[in-house]
């Protein structure tokens, strides 16, 4: 990606006393896509990440011909919070991306309220899993799509969603990972498809 830059947190911003709601959000998606720079730019706290320097050991195991730049990796995963509003928190979890850990995903999904796809279009492919998979668990989620400066195709949202076979409820959002207000806009959407859902279910009662 270019050269814009991530807003970090200066000191730890402290939860509010009337936060009562507290919501966890997983963010998935292929290796290197952006899913710890998407943490780190909206995260109001220091987030704590497990990113390591990539060694030798990776070399034919991680795919990293399209993130050829990439010198470290998740290899737990990325914790942040953001506070949406006076009561409600999100607890951010993103899942390493390397295939060798998918294993975590399950586990990271328990007790997911939601999660954000995060996908890169010139690996539209590694995308394939992490809808799978939550699919599997029943667990609503949006598209991001972070675009990247080098990304020469720009593919419509429209075209990505016929490529991923996505059904017309599914949201799907442009972002830039690297900007915290585009970031939390991801956020937004998928509270607000969270809430969607929970009135059209109250409905059927």
């Amino acid at each position: 990606m270019g050269s814009a830059t991530s807003e970090l947190p200066s000191r730890r911003t402290p939860l509010n006393d009337t936060a009562e709601t507290g919501l966890k959000i997983v963010v998935v998606g292929g290796f290197g896509v952006g899913k710890t720079t998407l943490v780190r730019s909206v995260s109001e706290i220091r987030p704590l990440n497990t990113e390591e320097v990539m060694t030798q050991a990776g070399v034919g195991v991680d795919e990293t011909g399209a993130v050829a730049t990439k010198t470290t990796t998740t290899v737990a995963f990325d914790f942040g919070r953001i506070s949406l509003n006076d009561r409600m928190v999100l607890y951010l979890f993103g899942a390493p991306g390397q295939e060798r850990f998918w294993f975590l995903w399950d586990r990271l999904f328990s007790g997911t309220l939601g999660a954000v796809v995060l996908v890169d279009t010139r690996r539209m492919d590694d995308s394939w899993y992490a809808i799978d998979r939550l699919e599997h668990h029943r667990t609503p989620f949006v598209v991001a799509v972070n675009r990247f400066d080098d990304d020469t195709a720009r593919y419509s949202l429209d075209e990505i969603r016929q490529a991923l076979a996505l059904p017309a409820h599914v949201p799907m959002v442009d972002c830039d990972a690297r900007v915290r207000q585009s970031g939390k806009d991801v956020l937004i959407t998928l509270a607000n498809h969270l809430h969607d859902m929970a009135i059209a279910q109250e409905a059927t009662l």
